[in-house]
């Protein structure tokens, strides 16, 4: 049986695996890319972003490894990101 919290909605362990990743993904996406209300966010402000959310909004073990690449191998994503604007 899934847990809800008391709204009714899936927490913690009983998101799919898949989908705690793909909300990493669609969040960094979304704050790295120029809007038309805004410019895309420095990589600095995404990485507190994610720290701050680690845990709440985020799987802290997902959130983890993402950290570790932003912050030991954004030079990778950056290139990825630019190939496929």
């Amino acid at each position: 049986m899934m847990v809800l919290d008391i709204l009714g909605k899936l927490k913690g362990e009983d998101i799919p695996y898949f989908a705690r990743i793909a909300a990493v993904a669609d969040t960094f996406d979304a704050m790295t890319s120029k809007r038309t209300y805004r410019d895309a966010l420095p990589i600095e402000t995404v990485i507190e972003e994610f720290k701050k959310c680690k845990g709440t909004q985020f799987d802290p073990n997902i959130a983890d490894v993402f950290l570790d690449i932003l912050e030991h191998h954004y030079d990778e994503v950056e290139d990825i990101q630019t190939r496929y604007k």
